[in-house]
């Protein structure tokens, strides 16, 4: 976080703290993984750390391929703007150290699994499959929104499309499958189950905390996003047409 505060300062813009959010897991894994070697069992261990290794950093290579050329996030803007003094200072305070303090917080199933005692059983396994589910829904709606984006013809539109018709944000719901595919990883034995707040947090933060709450307060004005919204999952997908259909039979 400190090597991201330096870069935001010379390139004049605080949204780099984004791309180092993923890179900051993948390093809590890779440093996990070498001070945990001869603790615990080695197949959680390779699960844990490589799963979260290969989430931060295509979450961090997507975010800098996105944000490559833009200006400040308006999120960010919003923020420093009530800075009662160096807007910096301010930076660094309320989002440098505060997702750096998050970011080991949530990553304590990782941190734990590389010393859980016994050999990973179907809780493992479990937890492998909820974490793959939750990196392709996250991939595939990033992959889809990006290509949405790229086309001129789609400038002020709604992305509805893809796994945007099963849910308003695929990328929020398979950020928090990630997470506890993660914590299912580590709590096959004690004391890996006390990791449970940890995606419970992460859950939060997607929720209602700076993720979908925030997101949906702008959008919120944009033509269209009122039927989107009601027709469309706010977080856990389905099917479209799903939830009009049982909508439906539940007034008559």
């Amino acid at each position: 976080m400190a090597g991201a505060f330096a870069a935001a300062r010379r390139l004049g813009r605080h949204s780099v703290v984004d791309v180092a959010w993923g890179a900051a897991f993948a390093a809590v894994a890779a440093v996990t993984a070498v001070l945990s070697a001869g603790e615990g069992d080695p197949l959680r261990t390779g699960l844990a750390c490589g799963a979260t290794a290969v989430w931060g950093l295509r979450l961090a290579v997507h975010i800098a391929r996105r944000d490559r050329g833009a200006g400040e996030d308006p999120r960010y803007e919003a923020l420093l703007s009530r800075a009662p003094g160096s807007r910096d200072a301010y930076a660094l305070r309320t989002v440098y150290l505060l997702q750096g303090a998050l970011v080991w917080v949530v990553s304590v199933p990782v941190q734990l699994a590389g010393y859980v005692p016994g050999p990973a059983g179907w809780a493992a396994l479990l937890g492998a499959g909820v974490w793959a589910l939750g990196l392709a829904f996250e991939a595939v709606g990033d992959r889809q929104l990006a290509r949405f984006k790229a086309d001129p013809a789609n400038r002020g539109r709604l992305m509805t499309g893809g796994l945007w018709a099963w849910t308003r944000h695929p990328n929020y719901f398979g950020d928090a499958c990630v997470w506890w595919g993660l914590f299912l990883i580590a709590a096959g034995s004690w004391p890996g189950v006390l990791s449970l707040p940890a995606p419970v947090l992460m859950t939060w933060l997607l929720t209602r905390g700076s993720g979908k709450r925030l997101l949906e307060e702008r959008m919120r004005d944009r033509p269209g996003w009122a039927c989107y919204a009601a027709r469309t999952p706010g977080f856990v997908p389905l099917p479209p047409g799903w939830k009009p259909r049982l909508l439906g039979r539940a007034a008559r």
